[in-house]
């Protein structure tokens, strides 16, 4: 727990009650810690879907840049990784037999 507590009412259904008040007893604690960490989680959890969302938007405009970058100047179609690599072996190799 962190930070200052304040008071607040909140008017549950008969059922809640019930319910909130036996998994509280079965945990031994208090009626209102369970509250908090129900509480805690839910507002946890719309935090990390909030930033999920802002990261799909991200993802998003990155695309929509990458499809104008492209439209504009075009795409490379090979596989650089792979030629660069390709490259650097042909190299070590000449260097290996003396050609360097």
């Amino acid at each position: 727990m962190s930070g200052e507590l304040r008071r607040m009412q909140v008017l549950l259904e008969e059922e809640q009650h019930q319910r909130l008040y036996e998994v509280a007893n079965k945990q031994e604690r208090s009626l209102s810690s369970l509250l908090r960490e129900i509480v805690r989680e839910y507002l946890d959890s719309e935090h990390a879907e909030a930033e999920r969302d802002r990261s799909l938007e991200a993802l998003e405009t990155l695309a929509e840049l990458r499809r104008d970058v492209g439209s504009r100047v075009g795409v490379y179609d090979g596989d650089l990784v792979a030629e660069v690599r390709e490259e650097r072996e042909r190299e070590r190799d000449r260097v290996l037999r003396g050609e360097g």
